[in-house]
C-alpha cells in the first residue's frame, strides 16, 4: 500500500456498528488505544471490514487543535 498520508496506524478491528447509512468502526492500534472512524456502510462492505480483522487507521488532517481546562 502506498499513500501520501504520514500517519498510518495498523491495528485490529474491534467493532463495526452500522447505522442507516454510516458505520462507526473502532480499530485498536495499541494495547488499550482505540481509534474510531465514521465511514459509509458501502465502504465497510467494499473494504471487507470484520471484527478481528486487520486494518489501518489513516489520519490526514490540516489542523490539530489543543485545549485545556
Amino acid at each position: 500500500m502506498k499513500i501520501s498520508a504520514r500517519n498510518t496506524l495498523k491495528g485490529k478491528v474491534v467493532s463495526v456498528e452500522k447505522g442507516a447509512t454510516t458505520a462507526h468502526v473502532k480499530i485498536e492500534v495499541a494495547d488499550g488505544t482505540v481509534i474510531t472512524s465514521s465511514i459509509t456502510n458501502e465502504a465497510v462492505d467494499a473494504l471487507g471490514l470484520t471484527v478481528g480483522g486487520q486494518a489501518y487507521a489513516v489520519v490526514k488532517a490540516s489542523d490539530v487543535m489543543i485545549a485545556v481546562d
